[in-house]
C-alpha cells in the first residue's frame, strides 16, 4: 500500500472534541499550545504569523488554505533553527504543513504531514521530537483548555 505520506513527517492525533473545536486551536489558539512568543495572524487566507522559541529559532508562514473544520495549510516563507548541532539552518523554508481534520466513530482525527521534513532533512529527529512535543500540548488544550506552550521565561538555554 502506497503512503502519500511516505516520506514526510506525519502524525495522527485523535481527540474527544468537535472537528471546529480542533480547527479553531490550530487558527486562533497557538500561543495556547505551540508558543507564547507568538505575531501576526494565523486565522486568515493569505496572512502570515510567526512563532518563536527564544532567539534562536523561529519559523514564519503564509496560510495558504483555511477550510473551516476540514483543512489548515501553512507555507514556510522564513525559518531558522540556530542549533549548534545543525549546518543548515534553514531546512524549514518552503516546507508545507497541513492539518486534516476529519471525524470517525464519534471522534475528531488531525492528520498532520509536514511536506519537506523527510528523515534526510538534517533537522529530522530534533524537528520530530518537536513536533511529538508540542501535538501533545495541542491535545492537552483541546481536551482541558490548558496546553504547554514554549514559554521564554522557562526556558532552558
Amino acid at each position: 500500500m502506497e503512503s502519500k505520506n511516505m516520506n514526510n513527517f506525519s502524525k495522527i492525533i485523535i481527540f474527544q472534541a468537535t472537528n471546529l473545536s480542533v480547527y479553531d486551536a490550530l487558527t486562533n489558539s497557538i500561543p495556547e499550545w505551540w508558543t507564547e512568543m507568538f505575531e501576526g495572524i494565523s486565522n486568515e487566507k493569505g496572512q502570515s504569523f510567526t512563532i518563536r522559541f527564544g532567539t534562536e529559532i523561529f519559523k514564519t508562514m503564509k496560510v495558504e488554505e483555511l477550510l473551516p473544520g476540514k483543512k489548515v495549510i501553512w507555507k514556510v516563507t522564513d525559518s531558522l533553527i540556530d542549533l549548534p548541532e545543525l549546518k543548515n539552518k534553514t531546512e524549514w523554508i518552503n516546507t508545507t504543513i497541513v492539518w486534516e481534520i476529519n471525524s470517525i466513530d464519534g471522534k475528531t482525527t488531525l492528520d498532520l504531514t509536514h511536506h519537506g521534513l523527510t528523515p534526510e532533512v538534517e533537522c529530522f529527529e530534533i524537528c520530530e521530537n518537536g513536533w511529538h512535543t508540542f501535538t501533545n500540548s495541542l491535545r492537552d488544550f483541546i481536551h482541558t483548555g490548558v496546553g504547554k506552550p514554549f514559554n521564554p521565561d522557562f526556558a532552558v538555554d
